[in-house]
């Protein structure tokens, strides 16, 4: 039973780790307690694009006279469908990562892992059998959960977390979510466009709060033209459930609002799942709800290593992938730079999309950059309008002094797909120059990011 690394988790971030120590010739077990894939593929990134995407296509249909197509007959959701297809979608991609674990000879260990002094992991089946296995390297990967707040507890039923919106038994005719982030965002943009009145609320003054200004502004004039209320600035104080309804009263800025709805989604944020893992008895140090951590992962035990959501960091999928990559190939012995955090891409996908990657205007003022801002509003992209998808724009900040990408903030259709070639741009330090003379091809959306950074040097040619 011994490993030359155990981990413990399955998500992103630790089948990852597990499929490249393999390649590597490492020895490796997983122990996972629920599904493998962890909560993206099951509960998380993988099913909720499914959902909105069923979203997107029901409003495709709705619209579709805009686009010259007339059907006879009202189109209409079918809610259930919707929602299994969405877990069939989730099962295909976790048997798809247990067929990797097959090819790359990953043993699965199911159970909850506790570590023990000694390099050690204790695994407790379903049954209560506890086994004992022992491991050169140990890593932790073992996420979060949905966060609860002491006013707003979560009853699984009329007051819900992420978990429970994806697989509710019926559509809700009337849903305050509570938390613009991107998983309130996307889910308010889902249960609306599939037909529920929709409350958003968000205790800071703007919605997707991380976003720069302008993007969030963008956001809630597309929220608040779909027909979302969007109430910001603005607290859930309490939830009083009675039978059927429950009774939301919000805190505005003027006054109490009472709001009713038949369901309550808590999308506050996260938790991470650190209780009962043996942290203390090993001696790993933690800092508040994290585990402390350095550039590669291990923790101030040797042998024992930390990585995604239960580390200081973006809490995000392809993060963790590549903490997970960057801790093994390390331990390998391969030479390898630390994770560059400045330089991670950000998504949500509600409509119209967001994705940015570094610095926000306000950002860059802060830190005393002389900054230069372009942009490119998808009215004047003639792909947008073939599309019509024309909101949105893509915003881009450059260092004036010398040419360094700041960052990019991007709003509209697919713009998800769009933001990886700034990544891939800012990780190569290329010039705004570059990416002018860079032949982007037309009619496409991508244009709008090389007309952007024209636009911050004054070489616009569609404005």
């Amino acid at each position: 039973m011994n490993y030359d690394i155990i981990i413990i988790g399955s998500g992103p971030g630790g089948y990852v780790a597990a499929i490249r120590a393999s390649q590597l010739g490492l020895k490796v077990g997983v122990v996972e307690k629920a599904e493998i894939g962890g909560v993206c593929l099951n509960w998380g990134c993988i099913p909720t694009k499914a959902l909105l995407k069923s979203a997107q296509v029901f409003s495709y249909i709705q619209h579709s006279a805009s686009y010259g197509i007339k059907h006879t007959g009202e189109a209409t959701a079918d809610f259930p469908s919707v929602v299994k297809r969405s877990r069939d979608v989730a099962e295909g991609m976790s048997k798809g990562v247990q067929f990797l674990f097959r090819k790359n000879k990953i043993d699965q260990i199911q159970g909850f892992g506790k570590i023990k002094p000694g390099k050690k992991v204790e695994v407790t089946d379903a049954e209560g059998k506890v086994t004992e296995y022992t491991a050169n390297h140990i890593i932790v990967a073992t996420g979060a959960r949905s966060r609860e707040l002491p006013n707003l507890k979560q009853d699984g039923k009329k007051i819900i977390g992420y978990r429970e919106a994806m697989t509710l038994a019926e559509m809700p005719k009337r849903m305050v979510v509570v938390g613009s982030g991107a998983i309130g965002s996307e889910f308010a943009y889902f249960y609306k466009a599939m037909g529920s009145d929709v409350t958003l609320v968000e205790f800071l003054p703007a919605v997707v709060p991380v976003e720069d200004e302008e993007v969030s502004k963008q956001l809630e004039r597309s929220f608040k033209k779909s027909g979302i209320k969007v109430m910001t600035s603005s607290t859930v104080e309490s939830v009083e459930v009675t039978g059927d309804v429950c009774k939301v009263n919000i805190r505005t800025p003027k006054s109490n609002e009472i709001v009713e709805c038949d369901i309550v989604l808590s999308a506050v944020g996260i938790t991470t799942n650190l209780e009962g893992l043996g942290l203390e008895d090993v001696g790993v140090t933690t800092d508040k709800g994290k585990v402390v951590v350095d550039d590669f992962y291990r923790t101030n035990v040797e042998g024992y290593y930390a990585i995604g959501d239960i580390v200081h960091g973006p809490a995000l999928a392809h993060v963790a992938s590549h903490e997970g990559i960057t801790c093994i190939e390390k331990i390998a012995g391969m030479h390898v730079d630390p994770i560059d955090y400045g330089n991670i891409p950000g998504c949500t996908y509600t409509q119209p999309e967001i994705a940015s990657v570094g610095m926000t205007e306000k950002a860059a003022k802060e830190a005393g950059f002389e900054i230069k801002v372009g942009k490119f509003p998808f009215t004047a992209s003639g792909k947008a309008s073939a599309a019509g998808a024309k909101e949105g724009f893509i915003k881009v900040i450059f260092d004036a002094k010398y040419g360094e990408w700041l960052g990019a903030h991007m709003i509209g259709d697919n713009v998800t797909e769009l933001i990886a070639e700034v990544v891939v741009a800012r990780k190569l330090e290329t010039t705004g120059h570059e990416i002018i003379k860079s032949i982007h091809p037309h009619p496409t959306m991508s244009e709008a990011i090389m007309e952007a950074v024209a636009d911050a040097y004054g070489e616009v040619i569609h404005l």
